[in-house]
């Protein structure tokens, strides 16, 4: 029987990403090899990828990824896209054959545009008519799965490890200025297509390391705002969280960190700064139910930055560091040293302290 101190305990799941400050796009292949020195915190249960700026060309337009259960499925949702929006293009996402990855589902992708008319007559804007088609896809459409509706970026995840995925989906063939990336160790959530990290909504993308013990309690609020949680993973709220604190509520990266991770009542009282200390109080009196308990780390993705951020008490790895314009993020360093072996300034943020970086104005 081996002891305490000869097996590895990996602590869950497998966390990385990278930006360029300056938006230099970079190929996805860096990120798939940053992946493998963390082989051990996946069990081959779920990988993913996000990756921003890898659709110039189609900038303009959301690109929906999705998959469907078989090609009846495919044409009645893609029935139910044609009333709603302008279909721009309509493919198969490339993939490659591999032993590792198998049960593939029918992977697509759409770009497309919001019928003006449908906007004007629902007094909407945009972001919020994707948001709404994509919860009712999800939860409604048997079959299809919306997995990435954001501009100028794309999510690919499969049942597998997150090295595999990578090689599964050619991402050596895409280019973006910022890529996250997860491996996946389910303990209490099934391993599934739809389950796999990253979860996004528009161009937010949350790759996440940890489990969520409030899911109850934050379900239950976030769901009464129409969001509608159907993807079988904790992990799903948390971007749904984030989407209605920043795009809804209006609230900062930091101020929406201070929800998600909220200092301790006695931390803001021991505060002097009065304005600081009544926004905190603020932040806690209104959005109790979306204080994030349990141990996690995770890495938001957006369009033109990420944010890093650990529960308050720490309780998950995540190390960061830097080289040139780069910022990188991951659960343990090698996966740094692989992406840049000469990376400078390793630190790991303090508990509840987010970590944002963005690119800079009009690089990208």
């Amino acid at each position: 029987m081996k002891k305490e101190g000869q097996v590895r305990i990996p602590s869950g799941c497998a966390i990385a990403a990278v930006i360029s400050r300056d938006g230099n796009r970079m190929s996805g292949e860096r990120i798939y090899h940053a992946m493998k020195p963390m082989h051990d915190r996946s069990n081959g249960l779920g990988g993913g990828f996000a990756g921003y700026g890898i659709y110039p060309e189609y900038k303009d337009f959301y690109a929906l990824h999705m998959f469907f259960d078989c090609r009846e499925t495919r044409k009645e949702c893609e029935a139910f896209l044609k009333e709603r929006f302008e279909i721009v293009k309509s493919e198969r996402i490339p993939t490659r054959t591999i032993p590792a990855i198998t049960d593939e589902p029918i992977i697509w992708r759409y770009f497309v545009a919001p019928l003006k008319s449908l906007l004007v007559s629902m007094q909407i804007d945009e972001k919020e008519f994707v948001a709404r088609t994509v919860m009712k896809v999800n939860a409604e459409l048997d079959g299809a799965y919306v997995f990435s509706s954001g501009k100028n970026m794309g999510t690919f995840k499969a049942v597998g490890f997150p090295e595999d995925v990578g090689v599964f989906y050619k991402l050596e063939e895409y280019e973006g200025y910022s890529w996250t990336a997860h491996g996946r160790y389910p303990t209490n959530t099934p391993g599934w297509w739809g389950g796999a990290h990253p979860f996004t909504l528009l161009d937010w993308s949350v790759v996440h390391n940890g489990e969520i013990s409030s899911y109850d309690a934050n379900r239950r609020f976030i769901e009464m705002f129409g969001y509608k949680c159907s993807l079988q993973t904790d992990t799903e709220v948390i971007t749904y969280i984030m989407d209605y604190l920043l795009r809804i509520q209006g609230l900062s990266l930091g101020e929406a960190a201070s929800v998600v991770a909220a200092p301790f009542w006695s931390t803001i009282a021991a505060k002097t700064d009065l304005e600081d200390k009544e926004k905190h109080i603020f932040l806690r009196t209104v959005f109790p139910s979306l204080l994030v308990t349990g141990p996690f780390s995770i890495v938001l993705g957006f369009d033109g930055g990420l944010m890093a951020l650990n529960d308050r008490l720490k309780l998950r790895s995540m190390v960061v560091g830097e080289k040139d314009d780069r910022v990188f993020i991951a659960s343990e360093e090698a996966s740094i040293r692989v992406m840049e072996p000469d990376a400078e300034h390793i630190w790991a943020p303090a508990g509840g302290e987010p970590v944002i970086v963005k690119v800079k104005d009009g690089a990208f």
